[in-house]
């Protein structure tokens, strides 16, 4: 495949977050690679895209509104239409952090419940 990018991508290995609907619909993924103006990342192969969702780079501290270029297999090549915040990491290091600990407490109740049942 021909490369069309304007400008050079630095190869990376950062966790993402792509929010891939207005409901807060969150998909985890990998970036692989980025620059200033777009990025190639992998998600689940069998995920349905929209053409626009939101990548937040917890690493990089920011968040994009992006636009779908193109998909091969579970690699996507995105590019950033605006970046919609520059958020400190902390912030985000600990909103994942609670959520984390919420979500093992949920799977710590089930079992629970099923276990009673």
């Amino acid at each position: 495949m021909q490369d069309r990018r304007h400008d050079v991508r630095d190869k990376v290995l950062y966790g993402g977050v792509a929010e891939i609907n207005e409901r807060g619909s969150t998909m985890d993924c990998v970036v692989r690679n980025i620059s200033d103006h777009g990025a190639c990342v992998e998600i689940d192969s069998t995920a349905k895209l929209p053409e626009q969702m939101t990548l937040a780079v917890a690493r990089k501290g920011r968040s994009f509104l992006v636009r779908l270029i193109w998909r091969q297999a579970n690699k996507v090549g995105l590019a950033f239409r605006i970046m919609t915040s520059d958020a400190p990491v902390s912030d985000l290091d600990e909103r994942l952090r609670r959520s984390e600990i919420k979500k093992r407490q949920l799977q710590r109740r089930i079992k629970e419940l099923i276990g009673e049942g």
